[in-house]
């Protein structure tokens, strides 16, 4: 990989060569020795720029390869993952009290969730690798993102998820033919299960929290949003946070943007985690280091009491001096509602939580009226409509009659 210089350890600096197999740094172990991409961004230049890109027609996140460490022209899974709809969403920017507000919906990639660019590379990397099985753990959208880009390829799939993840996500895993270890336990249970299988079987592990090619997935959507803003860059981002993984990509495809000269200045990074499950958020309202926490959310794809990513999480948020927040489950509720009916985009839980965060940031006077804002939806609300029914509240039972519709008639106001 030309564009790539080595992996380096963010806790104590050693550099690594990114070879097969290579996840974590030796010296500080997989818990603490996760690993950055460190890229060689003058061949970077040579390889991409504004005006390349401006004829570039393949409109999926392959477009930014030079910003990923992938083999050029190397393999590819087959499903189109990338370019989501960025929506000005004027609408929910006055009910907000925001002058300017985008709304990037994430929620439409193949598999319905922003977990579709972390699996992609790491298919991409599997396939480099000429791996035949592929395995992960996760609370639902990384599992079925896994088993659905892994399928494309033919690449077959072990997958771990905890006993609470929602039908409908566990329904897609099997669908897409993936093994499907159902963990009775929580999610920090299923993580340490999906590493000793991993270990034992020799599996590529596409736990995004340890596989550092992950975050460099992700950072796709920054990329893809910057370059759908014509270059310009929000004053803040938004986004819901579970193990970090996602956040520290969402920041780190404006760095790369930056160090490669597309971009001039960084947007500030808002971390909404669930009250219920905020180990990383109330580690930084009470200044203090993180500590594991119950997973006490109906928000499953954010509920992670130990998140593995914690490292890049809350750097991105204190390099960026941004903030962390967090909102409890009737807020999340409150904001799936909210964000449909003023703007037609219809969220998970978690994929709302950074939405119901916002609110709290502007009512706050943290993020300013004049401010602009981009709030990524992270996943697709028809991923858990148990909870999305709970949210909107059931149908209006009409008898089949002039009179019944009378009568729900009167109900909505005619």
């Amino acid at each position: 990989m030309k564009n790539v210089k080595y992996l380096e350890c963010v806790n104590c600096g050693k550099h690594y060569a990114p070879e097969k197999g290579r996840y974590t740094c030796d010296v500080c172990g997989p818990s603490l020795g996760i690993l950055d991409v460190i890229y060689d961004y003058e061949y970077i230049k040579t390889k991409v720029s504004k005006e390349s890109l401006k004829n570039n027609k393949n409109y999926d996140m392959w477009r930014y390869e030079p910003f990923m460490a992938v083999e050029e022209d190397g393999p590819k899974g087959k499903l189109r993952v990338g370019w989501s709809p960025l929506y000005k969403a004027d609408g929910l920017a006055k009910e907000i009290g925001l002058d300017t507000l985008y709304v990037k919906d994430d929620g439409i990639n193949p598999t319905s969730s922003l977990k579709d660019r972390a699996s992609a590379i790491a298919v991409a990397k599997a396939l480099e690798e000429k791996a035949e099985v592929i395995c992960c753990s996760s609370t639902g959208n990384a599992a079925s993102s896994t088993a659905g880009n892994a399928a494309s390829v033919g690449i077959k799939s072990v997958i771990f998820v905890p006993g609470r993840a929602p039908q409908g996500k566990v329904a897609q895993l099997k669908i897409f033919g993936a093994n499907v270890m159902s963990v009775q336990g929580s999610y920090e249970e299923t993580f340490k299960l999906s590493a000793e299988a991993i270990e034992k079987y020799g599996w590529y592990n596409r736990n995004a929290a340890v596989n550092p090619y992950c975050v460099e997935g992700k950072k796709t959507v920054s990329i893809e949003t910057c370059e759908q803003m014509n270059w310009e860059v929000p004053d803040w981002i938004v986004f819901s946070v579970g193990d970090g993984c996602t956040i520290a990509g969402a920041y780190k495809g404006y760095v790369d943007l930056y160090e490669a000269g597309f971009i001039d200045k960084l947007p500030r990074v808002a971390g909404i985690q669930a009250e219920g499950c905020a180990p990383l958020a109330h580690a930084w309202m009470e200044k203090r280091e993180w500590k594991p926490e119950e997973e006490n959310t109906l928000a499953d794809s954010i509920a992670v009491g130990v998140p593995r990513n914690a490292v890049k999480a809350l750097r991105a948020v204190e390099k960026s001096n941004g903030v962390w927040e967090t909102v409890t489950d009737e807020e999340i509720m409150d904001a799936m509602r909210f964000m449909g009916k003023h703007a037609g985009v219809f969220g998970e839980p978690a994929g709302s939580a950074g939405m119901a965060g916002l609110r709290k940031l502007v009512a706050k006077g943290v993020i300013k009226k004049h401010e602009s804002v981009v709030c990524a939806v992270t996943g697709n609300g028809l991923k858990d409509v148990v909870h999305a029914i709970e949210a909107a509240g059931e149908p209006i039972k009409v008898e089949p009659t002039s009179e019944g519709l009378a009568k729900a008639m009167k109900e909505i106001g005619y």
